[in-house]
């Protein structure tokens, strides 16, 4: 497997509210993390940090080695972890509030899943073919979904940054998830919507179907990201599988 990513400020923001990791655990599954705060003044700095260090951290110390057993250990940290972000929001007044999306993607031999909750986005890359496997938890993707607005309507909608759901803010901290086998060079792409409100699916297709490495194709996503307009914390994640090799991150 090799891993790149880079979390940038762009270029309206004033701090960098996305937080990104990846953490390999005693089995050698890898598991990549990437939350996108909410809130003011620091609060989705803190929320976005407090989910990316706890799983991780977490997961470092398991022995997990198949999907179903890591699939219910994440659902019980993210538990765990929505509890203290609302524990932490209530005992100080600046972080009132505060949450965050989560999008991850776990590996195991040739096996996984992405799981979300919010619109930072999980993708597959295979075969030259570029798949949303997340489902973003928006104000917008519920109006797609009952009909009452069009994809190509959505990327100009004024609520298309609402989010529906979040870590934080409330007790709903239950997960999607979507299982997949990966063959060679498939890749996975994690992203915080500062790059995909920026980035068309067909140019983010065509940057990873290129012959570089995920470094380069992570950094020119996000120069991507920027040159058209970088509006908010650009974030990205991508993982390329090969079925022998080492990590290279």
């Amino acid at each position: 497997m090799k891993i790149a990513y880079n979390s940038v400020i762009g270029k309206v923001r004033d701090k960098n509210e996305d937080a990104v990791g990846t953490f390999k655990n005693q089995a050698g599954v890898t598991l990549a993390l990437l939350s996108d705060g909410i809130g003011g003044n620091k609060a989705g700095e803190v929320a976005s940090q407090l989910v990316v260090s706890n799983l991780g951290n977490s997961f470092a110390k398991t022995d997990l080695a198949s999907i179903e057993d890591a699939q219910a250990w994440l659902d019980q940290e993210l538990n765990k972890v929505n509890d203290v972000i609302l524990a932490e929001s209530n005992t100080d007044t600046n972080l009132k509030g505060m949450g965050t999306t989560f999008v991850a993607a776990l590996i195991s031999g040739a096996d996984g899943f992405i799981a979300n909750i919010g619109d930072s986005r999980g993708y597959l890359f295979s075969h030259g073919q570029l798949q949303q496997v997340s489902e973003d938890h928006s104000y917008v993707n519920e109006l797609i979904k009952t009909g009452n607005l069009t994809p190509d309507e959505a990327k100009n909608n004024p609520y298309k940054n609402i989010i529906t759901k979040s870590l934080g803010i409330n007790d709903a901290s239950t997960a999607d998830y979507i299982g997949f086998q990966l063959q060679d060079n498939d890749q996975i792409l994690l992203c915080s919507d500062g790059l995909t409100n920026m980035v068309d699916d067909d140019t983010i297709a065509r940057v990873l179907g290129e012959s570089t490495s995920v470094k380069e194709k992570c950094e020119k996503l996000i120069t991507l990201a920027n040159d058209n307009g970088g509006l908010d914390n650009i974030t990205v994640l991508i993982m390329s599988y090969e079925s022998a090799g080492d990590t290279d991150e």
